[in-house]
């Protein structure tokens, strides 16, 4: 039952220098939760956020495929703010090209880190966690793409949907113990939604109740809930598009 596992109180966010990755950082930070975030690049706003909030920030340039990088890393922030029983996977690259257009090499890196690499820190995270007898929250970034079809799309889709499955096996195997569970966002207006062109864009706003595309400021209190509430939501991916895929 979620009333075993007690909130998140030492957060790991791949991907947490700019965008969602950020906005998740700054939120939890507001929320007085210690927070450890990588990226491969740590932007001014990122270490602002650090200066700002020196005991409870831990940021590092760190690329998510570098897994001995990412282990020593994950070490320190135990050694600094303490052990980790909350993690958001939210490292990810976009796709830009049809499928008959993408290079094998183009789609090995998408997969890689989008679903590998995703993979194997949730597996030395938990296998660090469990073996300290925590328990925990992990929170999985996947996309609407993981459900419904998008032209240009067609690796990434098949990665945040590997993701998706992955947060309900995990939810059963664990347990308990962790939640595991996902936050499927809508398309962004962001670089990562600049492969469908302003047309598609526009059609999909035509077609959502809500009548706008999603922003970081709509998930963001989800991830929360998600890392921080006492529920009994376990194994589940929560779309967050305004019900533009209704």
């Amino acid at each position: 039952m979620s009333e075993s596992v007690p909130p998140a109180s030492v957060v790991l966010v791949s991907g947490g220098s700019r965008g969602l990755g950020l906005a998740i950082v700054t939120d939890l930070l507001a929320a007085g939760i210690k927070v450890a975030a990588f990226a491969r690049t740590v932007t001014p706003e990122l270490t602002a956020l650090a200066s700002k909030y020196p005991d409870h920030l831990y940021a590092g340039s760190v690329d998510i495929n570098d897994s001995p990088a990412v282990q020593a890393f994950v070490k320190t922030v135990e050694s600094t703010l303490g052990p980790v029983d909350g993690l958001v996977n939210n490292a990810a690259i976009g796709q830009d090209s049809l499928h008959v257009h993408t290079s094998p090499e183009r789609l090995e890196d998408i997969i890689q880190t989008n679903l590998t690499a995703p993979l194997v820190l949730t597996r030395f995270v938990l296998r660090r966690m469990l073996a300290k007898g925590l328990k925990g929250r992990i929170v999985n970034v996947t996309s609407i793409c993981a459900q419904r079809g998008y032209p240009g799309l067609v690796a990434y889709s098949a990665t945040k949907g590997g993701m998706d499955a992955a947060t309900r096996s995990l939810a059963r195997e664990l347990g308990g113990r962790v939640l595991a569970n996902a936050v499927a966002p809508g398309f962004f207006a962001s670089d990562m939604s600049a492969v469908l062109g302003q047309t598609q864009l526009d059609q999909i706003v035509r077609r959502t109740p809500t009548g706008h595309l999603t922003e970081p400021e709509d998930v963001v209190p989800v991830v929360r809930m998600l890392l921080l509430d006492n529920t009994n939501i376990n194994g589940q991916v929560l779309v967050i598009d305004g019900a533009a895929s209704i």
